[in-house]
């Protein structure tokens, strides 16, 4: 989603309280506050099809699946983003406002977002150490990428192709994504 800067630096406990009872959702980065646009239909479309499957796999297992609203900290919480997609594995990860501890990431790149997205937050993601997938999903083409962090805080990158599958390992959880799940529905077809 496209940001527009709102004002200058702001503390967590600030934030978290104007957040609460805003009509529009800001994202926290390093202590400026950024107000969010909405996101296109293929946009959510994409988002609702990695959730669901997600979301699938989690039931009756301690992982839990989380979409656009849900808040991730990093950086001590100086910084609050809001993952179009996120699972969290770790039970004790019960804020009921914010998460911390995602095992999986996915972001839905725009034209408006993809810097931000391939940047940025790529940087504030992988300093979390539980994070072990930062998916990144093209809402205007058929393109995908993961990385997967490795032994030894090592990232891997693969940009998935139609006869790949992802396997996400999480916890005692296993969830396999195709590009076919990913984009199901949304115009794009994968050949």
């Amino acid at each position: 989603m496209a940001h527009a800067h709102v004002h200058d630096f702001i503390n967590e406990d600030d934030y978290l309280q104007m957040e609460a009872q805003a009509s529009v959702k800001h994202e926290l980065v390093g202590g400026d506050v950024y107000a969010m646009a909405g996101a296109s239909e293929r946009h959510n479309r994409i988002s609702l099809n990695i959730a669901f499957h997600l979301r699938a796999a989690t039931r009756g297992k301690p992982c839990r699946a989380f979409m656009a609203d849900m808040k991730l900290r990093v950086d001590a919480g100086t910084t609050y983003y809001y993952p179009d997609v996120m699972m969290v594995c770790d039970v004790e990860d019960d804020h009921y406002l914010y998460k911390r501890v995602p095992c999986l990431i996915a972001e839905v790149l725009s034209p408006a977002t993809a810097n931000v997205d391939l940047r940025e937050k790529w940087l504030a993601y992988r300093s979390l150490p539980s994070l072990h997938y930062y998916l990144l999903v093209d809402a205007e083409r058929l393109w995908a990428k993961v990385y997967s962090r490795g032994e030894g805080d090592v990232w891997y990158e693969q940009t998935l192709s139609a006869e790949d599958a992802l396997a996400i390992d999480c916890a005692d959880l296993r969830v396999v994504l195709t590009l076919d799940d990913i984009y199901e529905d949304t115009g794009l077809l994968v050949v």
